[in-house]
């Protein structure tokens, strides 16, 4: 398992009093201030009702210490672990109208995270026995990226570049705008910040060779087959670390890192992981 140091507080906070604001609106939870005193107490528990990957539990509490400080909590697994149905995840005791206001928007962040820590989950166990490792994109949720690639990191995945800002990436229309692989790498190597890694996407062996006869520290190898890449990786020699990218999926991945790629690279970890069932059930 990598590194799943959780995102700083601040970020979280700022996250979730967003959150929290947007399902509050101006009148606040009008159904449980309704029909629940506000003497009223509550245990609760959240639990996966299938199996899967948790992540986000920091996210969770901070939701309900934003809701009530007062809400006592005990964590009973930690990011990272594999969750069988019926696994208890946090339990919850205090005020019921707290628990009922932070209920949604728990687990719209628990669900979201641990459904992407999951479907790293699948591409990482599927490519286990290579040494191949599956990263993240730029393809992510808007305002959330540093926690779903901290989910990642749950899944045991690594995380690709941040933002446009910590790694030169040049792909097809940097190149077309440019010029050719050539005068891009050039133009990027002559600029970037020193030290920066210098990543360049190509779709062919031609292309590949061209980058080769200028070097860059990582070469995207883009919806090429196994067979391909393969040959890339044969011809890349050791030079720059070797991306497999498009339409990695569990199936695909054990062929393609079997290829002796070092990265394989997909968004949809992110964009289109589906959320990870869990639910939150009052004590009796």
């Amino acid at each position: 398992m990598g590194d799943l140091t959780p995102p700083p507080l601040a970020h979280i906070d700022d996250v979730v009093v967003r959150a929290l604001a947007e399902d509050f609106g101006a009148l606040g939870d009008i159904t449980t201030n309704a029909t629940i005193s506000a003497a009223a107490r509550a245990s609760a528990v959240i639990v996966a009702r299938k199996a899967g990957v948790l992540a986000g539990l920091p996210v969770a509490l901070r939701v309900f210490h934003a809701v009530d400080p007062a809400v006592k909590l005990i964590s009973k697994a930690r990011d990272g672990a594999r969750l069988a149905p019926g696994t208890v995840i946090l339990e919850i005791a205090g005020s019921a109208r707290s628990i009922l206001k932070a209920e949604r928007v728990t687990l719209n962040f628990l669900g979201h995270l641990s459904g992407v820590a999951t479907s790293t989950a699948e591409i990482a166990d599927a490519i286990a026995h290579t040494k191949a490792r599956i990263c993240d994109t730029r393809k992510t949720t808007p305002g959330l990226r540093v926690l779903e690639k901290y989910a990642v990191r749950c899944g045991g995945g690594v995380n690709h570049r941040m933002g446009l800002y910590d790694m030169v990436l040049i792909k097809d229309n940097h190149i077309a705008a440019a010029g050719s692989i050539t005068k891009a790498l050039a133009a990027a190597k002559a600029s970037a910040p020193k030290g920066v890694i210098i990543e360049i996407e190509v779709d062919t062996l031609a292309q590949l060779d061209e980058v080769l006869a200028v070097g860059a520290d990582r070469i995207l190898l883009d919806n090429m087959t196994p067979a391909q890449m393969k040959e890339a990786v044969s011809r890349i020699a050791g030079r720059a670390v070797s991306e497999a990218s498009g339409t990695i999926t569990r199936e695909k991945a054990a062929a393609i890192a079997e290829a002796g790629v070092d990265l394989l690279s997909a968004g949809w970890i992110t964009h289109s992981a589906p959320s990870l069932d869990l639910g939150l059930d009052f004590a009796a």
